[in-house]
């Protein structure tokens, strides 16, 4: 058996990810010789490395885009890194229909900091949360198994978070707004203590200003139980003269407008 007729085998059982040791283990070759043999298939097309050692088959519908789309390989690499991980903010609100705009990048959240991945025109951004593996997700079911996708909730918080790779704030709550109807407001409230209270702040603040009273309700009073110390809607600007909204203990100092 070559490598060529290792990969056939794979695919004839479902598998389109593999480790390159594996290979070598299987076929008996070298660790040198199996790197050639998989660089040919590499620049043929067959498959792609979107991780140093860590290889996909690429089926003849994908190879235009150079790589397996990352919704279908990142579970199989999480798990080869041995990474608790989960589809977030854009990536996530995709699911739940509320992307607005395809982002440019395929959204993971991980524990660890982790350079982003370029494999053919996939990229893929992993964004630091040390307390992902905390955090309630979906299973998604693709074509090459299921992804881990943050709930709806942990995405609103997300989105708020990290406005940054949502787009900006403006964008955020665009995202936010579609993603309402998926929110349960007594899930918010469960899991608001797994994010920073500012986060709380901010994310009851904007559901209320889009007119979801009743999913800002629950924060509220979270909010007000702890008394947190008068938090930035947009912490990199300034708020010279910007009058606190005392319900949420929030200094508005940006003008938040959704494209809805």
């Amino acid at each position: 058996m070559n490598v060529s007729q290792y990969i056939e085998g794979l695919q004839a059982k479902g598998y389109f990810c593999f480790i390159g040791s594996d290979v070598s283990s299987a076929l008996g070759s070298s660790a040198v010789a199996t790197r050639d043999a998989l660089r040919r298939l590499r620049y043929k097309g067959v498959v792609a490395m979107p991780y140093r050692g860590f290889y996909v088959v690429v089926p003849p519908e994908y190879r235009k885009m150079g790589c397996l789309p990352a919704s279908q390989f990142i579970p199989s690499l999480m798990e080869y890194l041995k990474e608790p991980y989960y589809a977030g903010i854009l990536s996530a609100g995709e699911y739940y229909g509320a992307a607005h705009q395809r982002p440019q990048a395929f959204q993971v959240i991980v524990e660890h900091i982790r350079p982003g991945i370029v494999c053919g025109q996939v990229r893929v951004d992993f964004i630091q949360r040390s307390n992902a593996s905390l955090m309630p997700t979906r299973d998604f079911k693709t074509p090459r198994g299921y992804l881990k996708i943050s709930t709806p909730e942990v995405t609103a918080f997300d989105i708020i978070g990290y406005p940054h790779h949502a787009g900006g704030l403006d964008n955020a709550v665009t995202v936010l707004a579609e993603l309402a109807e998926s929110l349960n407001a007594a899930e918010l409230v469960a899991i608001a203590g797994l994010s920073p209270i500012t986060w709380v702040q901010r994310l009851g603040y904007l559901l209320e200003m889009l007119g979801e009273s009743g999913l800002a309700e629950g924060l509220a009073s979270y909010v007000a139980e702890r008394k947190p110390v008068p938090a930035l809607l947009a912490p990199s600007r300034p708020h010279y003269g910007v009058r606190q909204i005392t319900r949420w203990r929030l200094l508005p100092n940006e003008t938040v407008i959704p494209d809805l």
